[in-house]
């Protein structure tokens, strides 16, 4: 998250630059349908300047009212399974919402979010 083109097309796509790191979240079994049926040409696309770097998709959320979004990365490089999802955000999503591991969390998916450009 701490690359240079990343945080630049973060900013310029999403309105904020990530937080270095991801909050990994398991997503409980009757979610995972809905992760799978995000359509790749609904997410914004992460490309890197050059094919030493993989491309992702990312997709605005709300976690808890905090700004982020869903990242996937490309299927040939995805490390976790499929009941595990990736979130960026502008803020250590588990400080800034006071969280531990297992605590419940509400997510929001915004597929017509305008980026909300801020300095």
């Amino acid at each position: 998250m701490m690359l240079s083109w990343v945080q630049a097309q973060c900013f310029e796509k999403l309105g904020f630059k990530p937080y270095p790191g991801t909050l990994n979240l398991e997503i409980s079994v009757d979610d995972i349908p809905i992760i799978e049926a995000l359509r790749p040409e609904e997410g914004l696309e992460l490309m890197p300047p050059d094919s030493n770097f993989c491309s992702g998709r990312v997709f605005p959320v709300s976690i808890e009212g905090i700004p982020g979004a869903i990242v996937l990365p490309a299927e040939d490089v995805r490390v976790h399974g499929n009941n595990i999802i990736e979130i960026i955000s502008p803020q250590m999503l588990k400080k800034a919402m006071d969280v531990k591991d297992g605590d419940l969390l509400s997510i929001t998916l915004d597929l017509h979010q305008d980026p909300i450009n801020s300095d």
